[in-house]
């Protein structure tokens, strides 16, 4: 069968397998576009012609982190110059300002602090909930989730209950990077395995708690760890239904470890941050929406992303600081009126959305 064969088949509602998958992940000649106009089609016929964003804030609560990764920047020992860890009083100033700038979602991002329980999280979750009684927050990895519930001797299920009723909305699906184990134990040997991150996000969407879902690409890891990756989630999406979208994560390089010890190049190239993008749209056929990650990616690239199956550009974020601290630069704040000028130049029309892509 030719690649064209194979794209007329997806567009008429073949599953792609991972081995097909993985063949269109290697185009490096002009067959490349043949793959995003592909994409770009069943984008159309899937989730329409608009492109979406949310107006959010990040809110970053500690540097501080057991984990250290050698993809992050970000991460500190506590002591290290730079450590920080805001208290109640600090996390609150910084709601109140997001609520200045009429965000309808708040991100919670934080390194995996040695000394958090399930107490600190659920508190913490519960303060930005009485100070943003009606916004979404969106917060935690399924990696703080185990650290909670192992520091407290709870489960699991147990933390994301109490979470959820402190004020919880949607869990955030990061701390996935690559679901292969031998990746992980390279990348990020200190976090949850790629099992124990599975089960945690089956007991989220079982408890009626949606995640996105995420996958860090352009470190060690080969193409058919990309799709084993995104069969993964496949499969999750089949029987809970619960991912909102897909955000692929472009591995941002100069500023960390695994680029500095030689043990990753220097991120994806562009031709592998479309076909991510591409192929992605052609494998998940269980997923809506598919997310363009700008703080990674450049605002030019991501548009191209766009017309190569993404029909969301993230949000606002007015900060980024994990992809500033491993190097990326423009990462703290995508003006409404820049996302109108790309998607206008593309002929496409943006609105904004809510964090569960219901449109205001």
């Amino acid at each position: 069968m030719t690649m064209m064969q194979l794209l007329d088949d997806v567009m008429e509602g073949y599953r792609l397998s991972e081995k097909e998958a993985v063949g269109l992940l290697h185009a490096r000649d002009r067959s490349l576009f043949g793959i995003v106009a592909a994409a770009d089609r069943i984008r159309e016929a899937r989730a329409g012609p608009v492109v979406t964003y949310v107006r959010n804030q990040n809110i970053h609560i500690t540097n501080i982190c057991k984990n250290l990764c050698g993809f992050c920047g970000f991460g500190r020992r506590a002591g290290d110059e730079g450590a920080f860890c805001d208290d109640r009083e600090t996390v609150v100033k910084k709601v109140e300002l997001a609520l200045e700038r009429r965000v309808t979602e708040i991100c919670l991002l934080s390194g995996v602090h040695p000394d958090f329980t399930a107490e600190t999280y659920i508190e913490l979750v519960a303060s930005v909930r009485e100070a943003a009684p009606d916004v979404h927050i969106h917060a935690f990895s399924p990696d703080e989730v185990m650290h909670a519930a192992c520091q407290s001797g709870m489960s699991t299920g147990e933390v994301l209950t109490h979470m959820k009723r402190a004020g919880l909305s949607s869990l955030q699906g990061t701390a996935a990077e690559i679901l292969v184990d031998e990746v992980r134990r390279i990348i990020c040997p200190r976090k949850i395995d790629t099992a124990t991150w599975i089960g945690i996000i089956r007991e989220a969407h079982r408890n009626g708690i949606p995640t996105t879902a995420t996958i860090m690409y352009g470190t060690c890891e080969r193409p058919e760890d990309r799709i084993r990756h995104l069969a993964i989630l496949r499969e999750i999406q089949d029987d809970t239904g619960g991912f909102t979208e897909l955000v692929p994560l472009s591995y941002v390089h100069p500023n960390t470890l695994l680029f500095q010890r030689g043990l990753a190049g220097p991120g994806a190239t562009g031709r592998e941050d479309l076909l991510m993008i591409a192929v992605s749209r052609l494998f998940l056929d269980n997923f809506r929406n598919i997310q363009v990650s700008w703080g990674k990616l450049g605002v030019k690239l991501s548009q191209t992303a766009l017309l190569s199956g993404a029909n969301d550009l993230a949000g606002t974020m007015f900060s980024d600081d994990v992809s500033g601290d491993a190097g990326a630069s423009g990462a703290d704040f995508f003006d409404p009126v820049l996302m109108e000028r790309i998607c206008g130049d593309i002929g496409r029309p943006l609105r904004q959305r809510y964090t569960d892509y219901t449109l205001v």
